[in-house]
């Protein structure tokens, strides 16, 4: 019994660690940036969860004059975020603007307290 007692209580601390780690992002461009009108935030993917990877993800972004994302381009990042980054930032939409434009949108996932 306090063995049982003793792995929920590990599974708990487990979740929380896991549930702490956090995502943030930062744009940036060397052509200047483009204001975001509305984005979403990747989903951590669960494998990468379980094995606590982390770590930055850069993409290059090409978008149209009508705001929205024509295609990605992976600069670098760990196999096991990419794929959650490019799906997230493929739908964001941005401010429009004469011409179409390229930026660098950088993903950072790490761990938290």
């Amino acid at each position: 019994m306090r063995f049982r007692c003793a792995r929920i209580a590990a599974s708990f601390i487990t979740f929380a660690i896991f549930a702490s780690i956090t995502f943030s992002q930062t744009v940036g461009t060397d052509e200047g940036k483009r204001k975001i009108k509305s984005k979403t935030s990747p989903a951590y993917p669960e494998l990468a969860r379980r094995m606590s990877v982390s770590g930055r993800v850069k993409i290059e972004v090409i978008i149209t004059p009508d705001g929205h994302v024509r295609s990605t381009r992976v600069l670098g990042g760990h196999p096991l975020l990419v794929q959650a980054c490019q799906d997230s930032v493929k739908e964001w939409k941005f401010f429009p603007a004469p011409e179409e434009t390229t930026q660098i949108i950088e993903f950072d996932f790490h761990g938290g307290n």
